[in-house]
């Protein structure tokens, strides 16, 4: 483990690698698990808002789950999480072409249509946080079923899981933490 200002990080956020690679993986990540992404309470009505923008591009049975369930489900105490449809697709999840997964919220984004890319915890993934005692705790949670194709591609590529991430850890903590965080990455790769 590592300390950067205020966050504690498992050393394998330093030196794994990984680079998503949604053509073989499929976008499994927005669509296999047993329960929804989490999300924080500021990021809600920013989802009710996409939600409402992109209803009428969803999967039906991803609106039927909305508006029966709630498009955010949980409560302060326990966290909030985005809704799913039986226990593991993302209600925001559409499929292109290829059956590949994805998020309408991020394709929106990229067309111009919104202004917010999606949840901090989908962008940042495989790297989740927990905030304690006023620290935040970041864990890579590799799970094999979802991460194997990423890592492989890192590898392959020779892309750490750390540079990968720069885009999310920027809008989570900023640049010049994230510069201090790579300095450390950079450290511990070469102790190892």
């Amino acid at each position: 483990m590592f300390k950067v200002r205020n966050t504690i990080l498992s050393g394998d956020i330093a030196t794994a690698k990984f680079a998503c690679d949604l053509p073989r993986c499929k976008g499994a990540c927005c669509v296999i698990g047993d329960a929804g992404a989490p999300v924080s309470k500021d990021e809600i009505p920013v989802l009710h808002k996409a939600y409402r923008m992109l209803k009428g591009e969803l999967m039906p049975e991803s609106v039927e789950v909305a508006e029966r369930d709630g498009v955010v489900i949980g409560s302060e105490k326990a966290g909030y999480e985005i809704s799913t449809v039986r226990t593991e697709e993302c209600i925001f999840v559409k499929y292109d072409e290829n059956e590949v997964a994805y998020c309408a919220i991020q394709k929106a984004y990229f067309e111009g249509r919104f202004n917010w890319e999606k949840p901090l915890s989908c962008h940042l993934f495989p790297v989740r946080l927990k905030h304690i005692a006023g620290f935040d705790y970041a864990n890579f949670e590799y799970v094999p079923k979802l991460c194997s194709a990423a890592c492989e591609k890192g590898d392959k590529e020779n892309i750490y899981l750390a540079e990968f991430l720069e885009k999310p850890l920027v809008r989570r903590y900023g640049k010049e933490w994230y510069d201090e965080f790579i300095e450390s990455c950079k450290s511990m790769r070469d102790q190892t």
